[in-house]
């Protein structure tokens, strides 16, 4: 059970209500993360800012990937739940690549790159090699992408961690780090 209270659609904060339309307009449904972050319209408004211009970003298998790397690092089970759910379903990623992107791999040799790299981000807290930024800039990522990579490892470490402090009520398939 979530140690926040996660509030219903209708009673979460009415600053945060055209977010909550929005994301249910997108979505079809509205996730319990999206509802513990209407808590704070502030919280809300500057990760749902976030995700939508990392939307743009790489591409969405890629996102993805990234995501179930993060998730597993950070042991963050609502992250890998959701985010096996969206790689199955939206991203169309194959139980295999899921399972590998969760160890920091890709069959893909340009996503495996960028997914070692989130995942060596998310280990050593950014203080990376130069051996590491190499690699992903041998795999063929340019520096806006580099960014990029980094701001989806700050996004999902954001979730993660949020998750991880209030035990956030699991609303998608249950995956377990």
């Amino acid at each position: 059970m979530s140690r926040l209270t996660i509030p219903s659609r209708q009673d979460a904060p009415a600053a945060s209500q055209p977010i909550l339309d929005a994301v249910e307009k997108q979505l079809g449904v509205v996730p319990n993360l999206f509802r513990l972050l209407a808590i704070s319209p502030a919280a809300l408004t500057g990760f749902t800012s976030l995700n939508s211009a990392l939307s743009r970003a790489l591409d969405a298998k890629t996102r993805e990937r990234i995501a179930l790397a993060v998730a597993q690092v950070n042991g963050c089970d609502y992250c890998l739940s959701a985010h096996t759910y969206l790689g199955l379903n939206l991203a169309k990623l194959t139980p295999e690549e899921i399972a590998a992107a969760r160890q920091g791999r890709s069959g893909d040799a340009k996503a495996d790159a960028a997914v070692r790299f989130a995942r060596t981000i998310t280990e050593k807290r950014g203080a990376v090699g130069d051996t590491d930024l190499a690699a992903v800039k041998a795999a063929g990522y340019g520096e806006s992408e580099i960014v990029e990579i980094v701001a989806i490892v700050a996004e999902n470490v954001f979730t993660n961690f949020l998750n991880n402090v209030t035990r956030t009520d699991i609303d998608f398939p249950e995956v377990r780090a």
